[in-house]
């Protein structure tokens, strides 16, 4: 066990590096960093020239981020269903109930999601 807690070692050195490279810049460049005075006419939005009209960014329909949520449910399920069944047959020699039960389990709670997608006319693209 001591020798597996070595290997990691060199991987916890180089995340404490990376943090404290992280926090030094920000510690030092709040230190010895020009500090600037701020006037109202250089803070505003500048794009082209003009004086920005409007929002900055428009407003995303919910639409959007419910299409997103429901491509990454489907695209994990994906990615969890295709090792499975790259390994099913090795797998069936050594316990294949609990294997198989295992999975059912799996595309049942998925299946319950979907179900309730459905039920809340997630999947009705005209609203």
């Amino acid at each position: 066990m001591d020798g597996q807690l070595q290997q990691y070692l060199p991987v916890l050195i180089l995340l404490g590096v990376a943090v404290a490279f992280a926090a030094g810049n920000l510690v030092l460049s709040k230190l010895i960093g020009k500090r600037a005075d701020t006037n109202p006419t250089k803070d505003t939005p500048y794009e082209c020239g003009m004086p920005a009209e409007g929002e900055g960014a428009p407003r995303m329909s919910v639409k959007f981020y419910l299409v997103a949520m429901l491509f990454i449910l489907f695209d994990i399920e994906v990615i969890f269903l295709f090792p499975w069944a790259v390994v099913y047959k090795d797998m069936l020699a050594t316990n294949a109930p609990l294997i198989f039960g295992s999975m059912i389990s799996f595309i049942g709670i998925l299946l319950v999601g979907y179900i309730y997608a459905v039920k809340k006319n997630a999947f009705d693209w005209k609203r």
